[in-house]
């Protein structure tokens, strides 16, 4: 066969045929017989009675049938190896090959569409011709077509190829001409992964228009026209670019089209929005109501698969058990990247069914040679956070990543088996898996050098697994990945890429060997820093705990002269670092007005959870808008929210729950005026039902040394809590002398080592013993790392605000910081006692 290079030279050498066909007056019978077959079989009797008298339009058109007809059934029924098997079906491309020179345009690229559709192999000679004749005259195709030939280029793999770059170009000098969704949308996703900036923002303000001046009652006449919208977040996702109007628009059109989607459909949406952090309320209550309604009607295994992958994280107790018990008896029957599926979103809903855990993974055991290696990695991260008991399974498991991995050669698939082996018990000594990373240590990006870190870190601790020096191995790898990790930083210049590898880089590796020369290298790119980065550049600082002014202030300063190009909701992500490390930029209170102006007008838009934890944001600081208080504790709102967290993961939920709490008792002491109920002490005793607080050695010894410093034990109570459920360390009490008071219960003094405190409010001290004039209580603190940022003593906003609450609430409020606690200069019991009694014995002004 032709190499795809020297059939395109001989089409140059022996240009196409100018074929020009005068109209044929009458009918053509054999055209007519053709519309008149209702299957394959009489399309290839057709064929078969006349082979001879075979135009390019009669092949056309018996090609595009056998395609309708397999379109219209459901996947499982379709007989494609049948078609192309079918000795007239050859004789069909037989002839197609042989009047390639004789198509028009149209009828040219459809015979490759429908082709690729009737699974004709890619190195099939009549694809491979058609190919190479629609690149000789691609310059001449008008927008649909050149869409439509860009899809079969998709369908074969062609994502980077010289090919789709011409038809890239073409886009480019051409895309004031496309006004038809359909045919842009299609475009664009074909092109993804060559599109510039340039392009790319070109493509998205030509999407924008073409969603805005779209005909809505279209919609109800063309069942398909979410596909379009589809498309286009897709596209986004391909491009890594969360561009929120665009989605806005897009997720608008699918959920006036809800009724419409299917299980397929609303699977896909869903995993683009996740790639894109876009999490709507809206559409994930639709999707849930919608897949519910369509669980009677997939019943096969793979249309149940689907709808199994969609459903499952949405649905409430109730569904989830209606899934997993059909699951349970159509296990066996999924295909192997069914059951992968499956398996992944039992994992996601944290299924806990011992008997379904148990039948999918002796399932599994049969299929696993069927899988290719990032496959493997996936089921072993799944089966894993199913707490799957399978030894067997898991052996093989890993003798099957280690295989793969001694013959892996791309960077991030043999960081990926490194990763997921580590998870499981430490392999016997391989030299052959050092060697195959440190082959691919210089291509890889910061988020494969940190799998690796993790990975080596934990051979290395669990080096006695290991024969006499294959620890000394690992860690001079782990030098070599530091270089390498080092260097990577040192070489970026750009800082949008940057930003994007470090997404999900985080972790003791991060911390120790790369958190300062990051810093370094975005504050040598920091004029890089825009409008559309900003968000992106939040959430990583806030995500590192690092408190680097510099970087914040430019933050601010971005923000404030291009805030009206700033999404509304992005102004949550912008926020964040400066309110939960408690840092005021230059103009801070020009810089949160701003924001909060700015996204004001579209509180309806924001997704419930999104805004209590906004809200929660700005209540760190000190800010509370009335309006959005009393949009966040309406009845409304709250039901809605209600609704959205049962869609939610648990561990988000919870997060939600015990934000809208914590706002919730910040409105209630800094705001009385707004008269919001606090209603959440059925919560906060479920909170404290849940478990037992530790004391530390250090507590232990502050509580000893406040004995030693107020006159006994009975002066001091251990952890109490305070009115609206704060715990604290400790409490004591002053009268108007400042001497200490004694307490009369004693049963909860003091604490012997490693004891545990009772989750139990103190109800003689929640609001009912009332002080005489002039005492005071005190509150006392111990602070440990968590209160401040990772590189300074610089105190975080949430301590702040509890100190803020405690003295609303009366207290005298006393920190102690460990940095101080365990300095040399308290290294005594007196240097100690003198500590503490400076710190809570406050002289009068």
């Amino acid at each position: 066969m032709l190499p795809l290079k020297m059939l395109r030279l001989k089409h140059m050498c022996y240009p196409s045929i100018k074929f020009s066909r005068s109209r044929v007056m009458g009918s053509d019978s054999l055209l007519d017989h053709l519309a008149n077959c209702s299957n394959e079989d009489q399309i290839f009797d057709v064929v078969g009675k006349n082979k001879t008298k075979l135009s390019v339009k009669h092949v056309g058109r018996a090609i595009n049938l056998l395609w309708q007809f397999q379109k219209e059934r459901p996947q499982m029924l379709r007989t494609m190896d049948f078609i192309r098997k079918h000795s007239q079906f050859m004789v069909l491309c037989v002839l197609a090959e042989n009047k390639i020179d004789l198509m028009d345009d149209e009828t040219l690229v459809d015979m490759l569409y429908n082709a690729l559709r009737l699974n004709v192999e890619p190195h099939d000679s009549l694809v491979q011709q058609l190919v190479v004749e629609a690149w000789g005259r691609i310059e001449r195709f008008n927008m649909a077509t050149l869409s439509k030939f860009a899809v079969c280029l998709t369908d074969q793999h062609m994502y980077h190829s010289p090919l789709m770059g011409e038809i890239t170009d073409i886009v480019s000098r051409k895309l004031e001409s496309i006004q038809d969704a359909r045919i842009l949308s299609s475009l664009m996703l074909s092109i993804s992964g060559m599109v510039s900036t340039r392009l790319r923002n070109c493509l998205i303000e030509k999407a924008e228009f073409l969603l805005d001046t779209r005909d809505p009652s279209k919609d109800t006449r063309d069942r398909y026209q979410f596909n379009n919208s589809r498309r286009i977040v897709q596209f986004l996702r391909n491009i890594k670019f969360n561009y929120r109007p665009l989605l806005g628009k897009c997720n608008k059109i699918f959920l006036q089209n809800i009724k419409r989607l299917d299980a397929d459909n609303i699977s896909i949406i869903l995993g683009v929005y996740q790639s894109l952090h876009f999490n709507n309320c809206d559409f994930r209550l639709a999707a849930k109501w919608r897949l519910t309604e369509l669980m009677n009607t997939h019943t096969d295994p793979a249309s149940f698969a689907r709808l199994f992958a969609a459903l499952g994280p949405l649905s409430g107790p109730a569904i989830r058990e209606r899934l997993e018990s059909t699951t349970l008896l159509m296990v066996e029957e999924f295909s192997p990247s069914q059951t992968l599926a499956v398996v992944e979103t039992m994992g996601e809903m944290e299924c806990r069914n011992p008997q379904l855990i148990q039948k999918v993974a002796s399932t599994l055991y049969k299929l696993l040679d069927q899988y290719k290696p990032l496959d493997i990695a996936r089921l072993t991260q799944a089966l894993l956070s199913l707490h799957c008991q399978n030894p067997e399974l898991y052996a093989e498991l890993r003798r099957m990543l280690v295989s793969y991995l001694h013959l892996s050669v791309v960077p991030y698939e043999v960081s990926m088996l490194t990763r997921v082996l580590s998870l499981l018990s430490p392999p016997r000594t391989d030299h052959l898996i050092p060697a195959r990373i440190d082959a691919v240590l210089p291509q890889c990006n910061l988020s494969d050098l940190n799998a690796f870190a993790i990975a080596i870190t934990k051979w290395v601790r669990n080096g006695s697994s290991y024969q006499a020096g294959t620890a000394t191995v690992y860690v001079k790898l782990l030098q070599k990945l530091n270089k390498c990790g080092l260097e990577r930083l040192q070489k970026a210049d750009r800082m949008d890429l940057l930003i994007e590898e470090l997404k999900y880089v985080s972790g003791e590796w991060f911390e120790e060997v790369l958190a300062e020369e990051t810093m370094a290298t975005f504050e040598r790119l920091i004029d890089q820093m825009t409008w559309s980065n900003v968000p992106e550049f939040s959430l990583f600082l806030t995500k590192t705990n690092c408190l680097h002014t510099g970087l914040l202030d430019q933050i601010a300063s971005v923000t404030l002269e291009h805030i009206n190009k700033l999404h509304y909701s992005a102004t949550y992500a912008t926020l964040l670092p400066f309110t939960i490390l408690n840092y005021d930029p230059p103009q801070a209170e020009r810089f949160f007005e701003s924001c909060i102006q700015h996204f004001r007008p579209h509180l309806s838009l924001f997704d419930p959870h999104l805004l209590v934890l906004f809200g929660y944001s700005l209540a760190l600081v000190g800010y509370f808008p009335e309006d959005i208080i009393k949009t966040i504790f309406s009845v409304d709102f709250l039901a809605k929210l209600d609704s959205q967290l049962d869609t939610l993961p648990d561990a988000l939920n919870m997060r939600i729950r015990l934000r809208l709490m914590e706002l919730n008792r910040a409105v209630c002491l800094e705001c009385p005026e707004f008269q919001t109920p606090w209603f959440h002490d059925r919560y906060c005793q479920q909170l404290l039902n849940k478990g037992n607080v530790s004391v530390s050695a250090i507590q232990q010894q502050i509580q000893e040394i406040l004995g030693q410093l107020l006159g006994g034990s009975n002066y001091a109570k251990a952890s109490v809590f305070t009115p609206y459920y704060y715990f604290i360390d400790f409490e004591c009490v002053l009268d108007r002398h400042q001497k200490p008071l004694p307490y009369v219960d004693q049963s909860t003094m003091l604490l012997s080592k490693n004891a545990k405190v009772p989750w139990e409010p103190d109800n003689e001290f929640i609001g009912e013993k009332q002080l005489l004039p002039g005492e005071q209580r005190v509150a006392i603190e111990f602070l440990d790392s968590k209160a401040f940022c990772k590189n300074s003593h610089h105190i975080k906003g949430e301590t702040v605000m509890k100190k803020r609450h405690l003295e609303i609430l009366g207290y005298h409020v006393v920190q102690i910081p460990h940095f101080e606690w365990n300095s040399m200069e308290l290294s005594t019991k007196d240097a100690w006692v003198e500590y503490l009694k400076q710190k809570i014995f406050v002289k009068e002004c």
